[in-house]
């Protein structure tokens, strides 16, 4: 049974890239995690988590993200991405109710996409108060805890004002007092962070310290920075029993010319591409033609990657490890096979791997 994966223009996708294994179910993707295994906090050093390489075949090796430049080949490119992540939790008062929102995504003119807790109290015109100087009026509902907000100011003004008032949006599994952890400021930001717009972190990134990028430059391995601004919809579990039926979020992203050159010239000459997160993956990948020719992109891509999916534009992936039944456990199971990927993260229970955004890492190699 094929289906399509849904291109950044809402076409489809070729077909050859996206004939999936007939029978997936949504439990394909299941595994048991003991709590403790989440980290809630991240290491001191952020080199030093641990990192599982899975090779194409043979034994998975237990590495450190501080070996990198003794894992990777001169001539290879690692791409990063370089969003910056924005305070977009956000708590208020309706009335004397407290009401805490997180932001999704920015309409333009003020107006937000956001999920709400306790949002099947709110309604249309209800007025949301998260400080004197700051409000939104709700304008929409939808499903799940989702509702259009017009706040009373914009662009740079509303940036500022989230600077002051908002907390970083850390998934659910991390637990944190009402209103945020100063230290979450600056542990849930990658040293790539420039540009403004995500709502979660592309957490494969915080692993990078300026040394480790200076020893793998000074190995022959340079880094080039491409854009996808992180939306929630990387926290929504998939409900479908067959996760085909899945829709996915859309997120912009933008591959510059330059970028997209310099990827190509690494094939070309012989590198890998090195996808730093599966944020750097999908956009790469919703960049790439039939030629597996990077192209320079800028928009919208909702692309689902599900075991079947051809890759075209990238040779490894450095990825944290994913939840059950996500989108992006169902990415990895692509690349690396889902019986291949289920051993490994099997293994990493066992060797007390942690687990999550703040955890340890794995390093996926694509098979030919």
């Amino acid at each position: 049974m094929a289906a399509t994966n849904v291109a950044p223009d809402g076409g489809a996708v070729n077909a050859a890239r996206c004939l999936y294994y007939g029978g997936m179910q949504l439990d394909d993707f299941a595994y048991d995690l003991p709590r403790e295994l989440i980290a809630d906090r991240p290491l001191a050093r952020r080199d030093a988590a641990r990192l599982l390489v899975i090779p194409v075949a043979g034994t998975v090796v237990d590495r450190h993200v501080a070996d990198l430049p003794e894992l990777l080949r001169p001539g290879d490119l690692l791409v990063v991405n370089d969003t910056k992540v924005i305070p977009a939790r956000l708590i208020g008062r309706r009335g004397d109710a407290t009401v805490e929102v997180t932001l999704a995504r920015d309409l333009g003119g003020g107006a937000w996409q956001a999920l709400a807790k306790g949002a099947r109290r709110l309604k249309p015109g209800d007025r949301l108060t998260f400080a004197d100087d700051l409000a939104a009026v709700v304008a929409k509902k939808s499903g799940e805890g989702a509702v259009a907000l017009h706040f009373d100011r914009e662009g740079d003004a509303l940036r500022d004002a989230l600077r002051r008032y908002g907390a970083m949006p850390l998934p659910p599994y991390i637990k944190r007092p009402r209103g945020g952890d100063a230290s979450d400021r600056s542990d849930y930001q990658t040293m790539f962070a420039r540009r403004e717009g995500a709502v979660a972190a592309p957490t494969a990134g915080l692993h990078f310290t300026p040394a480790l990028v200076a020893a793998l430059a000074a190995r022959g391995i340079d880094t080039v920075a491409v854009t996808l601004h992180v939306g929630l919809g990387t926290f929504l579990p998939v409900k479908a029993d067959d996760p085909r039926e899945h829709q996915m979020h859309a997120e912009w992203g933008e591959v510059d010319a330059a970028a997209a050159a310099r990827i190509n010239r690494t094939r070309d000459a012989g590198g890998r591409i090195v996808a730093i997160g599966t944020t750097s993956l999908r956009l790469l990948e919703s960049a790439a033609d039939e030629a597996a020719r990077v192209r320079e992109f800028c928009g919208e891509t909702k692309l689902f990657i599900l075991p079947g999916y051809r890759f075209r534009a990238i040779d490894l992936l450095l990825t944290n490890f994913h939840l059950p039944h996500s989108t992006l456990m169902m990415l990895v199971a692509a690349l690396a096979g889902l019986d291949r990927i289920k051993a490994a993260y099997a293994h990493a229970i066992a060797k007390r791997y942690r687990f999550f955004s703040y955890g340890d890492a794995c390093l996926i190699e694509r098979p030919a």
